[in-house]
C-alpha cells in the first residue's frame, strides 16, 4: 500500500480526509516557505543582488529536512508567523557568502503568500488530475448505460424515469466544470513581492541609486516568478486577497461537484433502493456494533468533504477586506482555512477516482423498482396525451383519482383507468399498457447524454509560461 494510503499516514483523520497526493501539512507549508526563499535568493543573484553562487547555496540548504517545525513554530509565537525564525535558520545553514542572500528586502508576508501559492499550485495539478481520472470513469458510466432506465426522484419521491446514463453524463459535466474552474485560477496564482509595504523600497535600496526602479521592478519580479513557477503579478498584492478567495471558491466548487456524486450514490445504495454499490473492499465499511452493515465509506468522506470546505472558502471570502498595507489578524485567519481546503479537496478528489471507477450498478434492481409503481410513474404522459381529448383539467384530475386508487389497491394503473367510463372509446386496454411503460418516456436522455460526451474533451492544461503576468 502506498504510503499516503496508509490510514495513519497524517495522524488520527489522516486517512480519513487527507488521502491522495495533496501536500498541505506542516512540512510541506514548510518547504513551500524554503522554496519560497530559496526562489527569492536565485532571483537576486539574477538580478545582481546577491552574490554569485548565493542562490545555489540557499537552494542546497533549503530542505525542511533540515529544520525542526517544532522549534519554528515556538518561535513564531514571539513574532505572530513562523518566517522570522525560520529566516534566521536557514541564514545559518548557509556558507557566509552567501549570507545577504537569505530574505534580502523580503517581509514576512512575501514568504508566507508566495508559499501558499506554491501550495496551491502543486495542489492544483494533484486534483486537476484526479478529477480527469473521475471523469474518464463517469464517461464510462455514461456509455455503459446509456439507456439504462431508471426513477428518476424529485423531492426524494419518485418523479418520472431517467437513464443511469444520464445521470452519470450529469457527473461528468460537473467534474469537466471544475476542472476548468481550477484551470482558470491556476494561472493567476502568483508570487508575493513587495517588501514590507508594497512598495518594493528595500529592494531598489540594496540595487544602489543609480538603480532605475522600473528596471529593478521588472527584473526582479520576473526572475521571483521564474524561480518558483508562479506568476508576475501586476501589484504587489499584500492587501488585494484575491488570489486566496477565488482559489477557495474553485475548491468549494470543485468539492460540491464531487459531493453531487457522493450524495447520489449514498442514495441510491440505500438498502430499500440497491441500484448502486461501492466498490467492495475487504474490511472497508465495516460497522463497529453490526456484523451485517458494508457502510458507503468512500461517498461519506466525500461528502463530508463538500460540507467543510465551503466553509472553509467563506473564511477566505471574509478576508478580502484588510485594513491598510498588511491586516491585524486577517490575513493570519487564512493560512489554516487554505490549508484544510487544500487538503480536503485532494483528498475527496481522490477518493472519488476510486468510487466512480469500481462503482457497481444494477440495472435490473432499477428495472424492478421501476415496475413496482405499476406504471403510476409515466401518470403525466397519459395525462398530457388525454388533455386534448378530455379538457387539460378533467385529464389531470382523472389521473390524479386513478393515481390514488391504484396506489390503495395495489393494482396497475393501467388496469385501473381501462375500467374508467371517462375513457370508454378514447384509449384501448393496450393503448394505456404501451403509454404507461416507462421505457417509452425518457425524453431526450439518450440525445443528453451523447451531447454530454460529446463536449467533453480533455481540458487542456493550460502551462503557465514563468514570467506570465496576472492582468
Amino acid at each position: 500500500m502506498p504510503e499516503h494510503e496508509k490510514p495513519n499516514a497524517r495522524g488520527l483523520f489522516g486517512g480519513v480526509f487527507a488521502r491522495g497526493g495533496v501536500e498541505a501539512d506542516d512540512t510541506a507549508w514548510l518547504q513551500a516557505m524554503l522554496d519560497a526563499e530559496a526562489g527569492l535568493a536565485r532571483a537576486l543573484e539574477r538580478a545582481g543582488l546577491a552574490p554569485a553562487g548565493a542562490g545555489e547555496a540557499v537552494t542546497a540548504a533549503a530542505r525542511a529536512g533540515n529544520f525542526d517545525p517544532n522549534e519554528l513554530g515556538g518561535l513564531a509565537a514571539l513574532t505572530g508567523n513562523p518566517v522570522p525564525g525560520l529566516a534566521r535558520a536557514l541564514a545559518r545553514q548557509v556558507p557566509q557568502t552567501a549570507v545577504s542572500a537569505v530574505h534580502r528586502g523580503a517581509t514576512s508576508q512575501d514568504i508566507v503568500d508566495t508559499a501558499a501559492m506554491l501550495l496551491a499550485k502543486r495542489a492544483i495539478d494533484v486534483i486537476a488530475a484526479d478529477l480527469a481520472r473521475a471523469a474518464d470513469a463517469a464517461a464510462g458510466l455514461a456509455t455503459a448505460h446509456r439507456d439504462s432506465i431508471m426513477i428518476g426522484r424529485t423531492l426524494l419521491q419518485q418523479a418520472v424515469p431517467v437513464t443511469f446514463g444520464l445521470v452519470a453524463a450529469g457527473w461528468l459535466t460537473s467534474l469537466d466544470e471544475a476542472r476548468a474552474g481550477l484551470d482558470s485560477v491556476g494561472p493567476r496564482l502568483a508570487v508575493q513581492f513587495g517588501g514590507a509595504a508594497g512598495t518594493l523600497a528595500g529592494y531598489l535600496q540594496y540595487a544602489g541609486d543609480g538603480a532605475e526602479a522600473a528596471t529593478v521592478l521588472a527584473e526582479l519580479v520576473d526572475a521571483f516568478a521564474d524561480e518558483t513557477g508562479l506568476a508576475a503579478p501586476v501589484l504587489p498584492w499584500h492587501a488585494l486577497r484575491t488570489p486566496v478567495t477565488d482559489l477557495g471558491a474553485a475548491l468549494a466548487h470543485t468539492t460540491g461537484a464531487l459531493g453531487k456524486i457522493a450524495v447520489d450514490v449514498l442514495v441510491l445504495a440505500r438498502t430499500e433502493i440497491g441500484e448502486l454499490a461501492e466498490p467492495a473492499v475487504a474490511g472497508r465499511g465495516a460497522s463497529s456494533a453490526m456484523p451485517h452493515k458494508r457502510n458507503p465509506v468512500l461517498s461519506t468522506l466525500i461528502r463530508s468533504a463538500a460540507l467543510q470546505v465551503p466553509a472553509l472558502a467563506a473564511v477566505l471570502a471574509q478576508c478580502l477586506p484588510h485594513e491598510d498595507e498588511r491586516s491585524a489578524g486577517v490575513w493570519h485567519a487564512e493560512w489554516q482555512p487554505l490549508r484544510e481546503a487544500l487538503r480536503l479537496t485532494g483528498g475527496a478528489a481522490h477518493t472519488a477516482v476510486e468510487l466512480v471507477r469500481g462503482l457497481t450498478v444494477d440495472p435490473e434492481r432499477m428495472a424492478g423498482n421501476l415496475a413496482a409503481t405499476g406504471g403510476q410513474l409515466v401518470s403525466e404522459r397519459v395525462s398530457a396525451v388525454l388533455a386534448p381529448k378530455l379538457g387539460r383539467a378533467a385529464a389531470k384530475e382523472l389521473l390524479t383519482r386513478a393515481s390514488l386508487r391504484a396506489a390503495e389497491t395495489a393494482r396497475p394503473l393501467a388496469e385501473v383507468l381501462a375500467e374508467s367510463d371517462a375513457l370508454r372509446g378514447v384509449l384501448t386496454p393496450a393503448e394505456l399498457t404501451a403509454l404507461l411503460d416507462p421505457a417509452g418516456y425518457t425524453g431526450a436522455a439518450g440525445p443528453l447524454v451523447d451531447r454530454a460526451l460529446a463536449g467533453s474533451a480533455p481540458v487542456p492544461r493550460k502551462t503557465v509560461g514563468r514570467t506570465t503576468r496576472v492582468v
